[in-house]
């Protein structure tokens, strides 16, 4: 139950999500099919992985007697968004912690308007404090300044996410011998990799972030969350085209062709750079004929 006495279900997900088969003479050239699993189609409020990383988590806070949830995000985050979407149809009081000086975030765009409007109250930290989130003392200070708090993580990704997103992964069992997600702090991938079938798929995620450092945050949350590394996938660092929430020129004809040729325009954050990774490894033979591709749009 919900601190307001609802079951989870009242947010009634569309699950599962459809997955819609692509015709792409980029791709047939090669002899690849693309689906599309459409988790960005699951909820209104909490598309995608959203939803799979937070289900988890809100029981876990309302089995717990919490009424009040705390995690954290960029000026961007679509996970700030989903949290405070959650909380206005649940009943829990949200909070999100901000990265960034609060005056340089004014006036507010539109992520950080619409939490807000949900009733998120957002707390603007400096960066170095932001890095050190995850700190016990600094945890610890927050709860001292905004009292009892079911305390989620930047992106929502812990070892509850990831059990949360295992279903994406069963969801494809059969469907796909090749899932791509795009990846920001790793969760989802985490847990697609331990849904799919064993032994005959495979993942691979593309982080959308510069840096390096997502395998080793991917394989502590299967730590976590399974005892250990499980699945096969693997990471493509190459397609974050400048960091978080940038672009190039490139990115952007690839989206604006993209979406002339399918109807869709892909989100520029995520899910276009997956699927620019796919068709360039497509394009690099990476991919032999008869694969059948699943690329998740997450919203």
């Amino acid at each position: 139950m919900t601190a307001t006495g609802l079951p989870l279900d009242a947010l009634r997900p569309r699950l599962p999500s459809p997955l819609v088969a692509v015709e792409d003479a980029r791709l047939a050239r090669h002899g690849v099919q693309l689906l599309l699993k459409r988790d960005d189609l699951i909820h209104p409020d909490l598309p995608g992985n959203k939803w799979r990383k937070l289900r988890l988590n809100l029981q876990a806070a309302a089995d717990a007697g919490h009424d009040t949830l705390l995690t954290f995000g960029g000026a961007y985050s679509n996970h700030l968004r989903a949290t405070a979407a959650a909380g206005r149809l649940l009943g829990f009081t949200t909070i999100g912690v901000v990265r960034g000086d609060e005056l340089a975030r004014r006036p507010l765009n539109a992520s950080l308007t619409r939490a807000a409007a949900d009733g998120m109250r957002l707390a603007f930290v400096d960066r170095t404090t932001y890095r050190r989130k995850a700190e016990p003392d600094v945890v610890e200070q927050l709860r001292e300044r905004f009292g009892r708090c079911y305390v989620v993580p930047e992106g929502g990704s812990n070892a509850l996410a990831a059990q949360g997103c295992a279903e994406l992964g069963r969801e494809l069992r059969g469907a796909a011998d090749v899932v791509a997600v795009a990846c920001g702090t790793g969760g989802t991938l985490a847990g697609l990799a331990a849904g799919l079938a064993p032994g005959g798929q495979r993942a691979i995620g593309f982080p959308v972030l510069k840096g390096g450092f997502l395998g080793a945050a991917v394989q502590r949350l299967q730590e976590d969350a399974f005892g250990g590394r499980t699945g096969d996938w693997t990471l493509d660092e190459r397609f974050h085209h400048g960091g978080y929430a940038r672009t190039t020129p490139g990115l952007e004809a690839f989206t604006e062709d993209f979406a002339d040729r399918h109807g869709l325009v892909p989100d520029r954050v995520y899910v276009a750079k997956m699927l620019h990774g796919l068709f360039t490894l497509a394009d690099e033979g990476a991919f032999s004929p008869g694969t059948r591709l699943a690329a998740v749009v997450t919203g």
